[in-house]
């Protein structure tokens, strides 16, 4: 398939640059697959969509102040690191996925900056220029280096007090005290516990204490799995054909109890209902790897690229926020309810000024 094919107008004004005022009061737009039917509700209706016989799986990964801003040691010049992942302790190129842990002091970073970089450079963060961080050496991919940070105090302290909540680039920031304290609590869904994300599994985002007693009291079970989410969830599809492009490693953990609860929802004819696109790639990466479909518990990486006329193994319904025109994203929603469906959804979206992308409304697919 062309890449051309899921392309939508948006006009710009869609785009949400903030979240709703308060948690879960988002507008759902809900899209019945067997027939294309659309309604219009809120995110506190999903009860009504969601029986005691289903499965709701979560991401509960947690997002840390990843990005950082400060300046070269030696020479006048603004430079940006993202830290993507914790880099291995054999000294290998392939980041370690496993464990993002911030008492880490190497890690693979994407860095932004006006100048070239080379070895040994070093950038300088905090009004006390109290973290440094040194060039390695340059690794594979766009602006991507080894890090080495120095700090004077344990780096999770410091990306507390001076690092910046990496919101998508579609999201304008003048980086004021106010958004970030605002970032902090608003791009971190309720449940999340395991920091190594780059990036919030936005579905989430929208639960409430509320929602979830509402569901529990209708006998709906819930269970997570842990998804990291890298920066690679924003890169565009560059290729003409689909077919021909790459998904980034990310790193996932899937527990005995959600194992189980999956396998035996399965098996008494329930449905999974995956809150998110990064809970999808998870269970149908490990479905894949077993000669049955079933989920077994386990960590590892995926790159698993969903897109028509994929069938999926697990995912029975999805939970999911409006996507970028022709990102990898909207092509896992159009495998699930079909291109045209989620086009026009997409556009009755539009039409019904629906907001859009990370900090915007969500779309329940059943």
């Amino acid at each position: 398939m062309k890449t051309s094919q899921f392309w939508y107008p948006l006009p710009a004004r869609l785009i949400a640059q903030h979240p709703a005022e308060r948690r879960g009061t988002e507008r759902m737009l809900v899209l019945h697959r067997d027939t294309g039917v659309v309604e219009h509700k809120h995110i506190a209706d999903i009860t009504d969509y969601i029986t005691a016989n289903d499965l709701l799986v979560v991401n509960d990964t947690k997002v840390f102040p990843a990005r950082l801003i400060g300046t070269w040691e030696d020479t006048p010049g603004e430079v940006e690191v993202l830290m993507v992942a914790a880099a291995p302790v054999d000294g290998s190129d392939m980041p370690s996925f496993a464990d993002n842990s911030l008492d880490r002091l190497e890690w693979n970073c994407i860095i932004g900056s006006g100048r070239k970089c080379r070895e040994g450079q070093i950038a300088v963060f905090g009004p006390n220029r109290e973290l440094k961080a040194r060039l390695v050496k340059p690794l594979r991919g766009i602006g991507m280096w080894r890090v080495e940070f120095i700090c004077s105090r344990p780096l999770s302290d410091l990306l507390d007090e001076f690092g910046h909540t990496p919101v998508p680039p579609y999201v304008k920031r003048e980086g004021t005290a106010e958004e970030e304290r605002a970032d902090r609590e608003r791009y971190q869904t309720i449940y999340a516990r395991h920091t190594g994300s780059v990036a919030a599994p936005t579905a989430g985002l929208h639960f409430t204490p509320e929602i979830f007693a509402s569901l529990e009291a209708k006998g709906v079970r819930r269970v997570s799995i842990t998804l990291h989410v890298g920066p690679g969830t924003f890169r565009p599809v560059k290729a003409e054909n689909i077919e021909d492009h790459h998904m980034d490693f990310e790193a996932f953990t899937v527990p005995q109890d959600a194992a189980d609860a999956i396998n035996e929802c399965k098996a008494r004819g329930g449905r999974v209902c995956c809150v998110g696109s990064t809970t999808v790639r998870t269970l149908e990466t490990v479905a894949a790897s077993t000669p049955d479909g079933r989920v077994v518990a386990g960590s590892g990486a995926s790159d698993i690229f969903i897109y028509p006329p994929y069938e999926f193994k697990v995912c029975d319904c999805m939970l999911t926020n409006f996507h970028l025109p022709q990102s990898t994203l909207v092509m896992m929603v159009s495998a699930l309810a079909g291109r045209e469906r989620i086009l026009c959804s997409y556009a009755l979206a539009v039409q019904k000024e629906y907001k859009f992308f990370s900090y915007g409304d969500c779309m329940l697919i059943v």
